[in-house]
């Protein structure tokens, strides 16, 4: 009797050791659960990102609005009705500074 207790103890052992501490143990599970959330995270970025650009591409498609600002923006074009303004900044031209001249004594020693 004492052998089927100390067999079963051993066993039991060995199950708990599994269980908590080898690869294949509740570690493992709970890797597994934090990578299922950083992934599913990562996913509801990239459905938001998707929805953005099927709407962009939906209002490109139909409308001449979106068109309009992508040509302006991407390209530089301007319609026909408007004037076009280009302002460039310049440096400050360098100023000569007139030099003065220092007039140093010297003290008698």
């Amino acid at each position: 009797m004492k052998i089927l207790i100390g067999f079963l103890l051993a066993v039991l052992v060995l199950l708990q050791y599994r269980l908590w501490l080898s690869d294949e143990g509740l570690r493992e599970v709970w890797q597994l659960r934090a990578a299922v959330a950083a992934q599913q995270a990562d996913n509801s970025v990239l459905i938001g990102r998707n929805a953005q650009l099927k709407a962009e591409v939906a209002d490109l498609k139909q409308g001449l609005t979106a068109l309009e600002e992508r040509a302006r923006h991407d390209l530089g074009m301007v319609a026909v009705t408007e004037t076009f303004f280009q302002v460039v900044d310049t440096p400050p031209s360098p100023v000569a500074k007139p030099q003065r001249e220092s007039l140093v004594t010297q003290a008698a020693p």
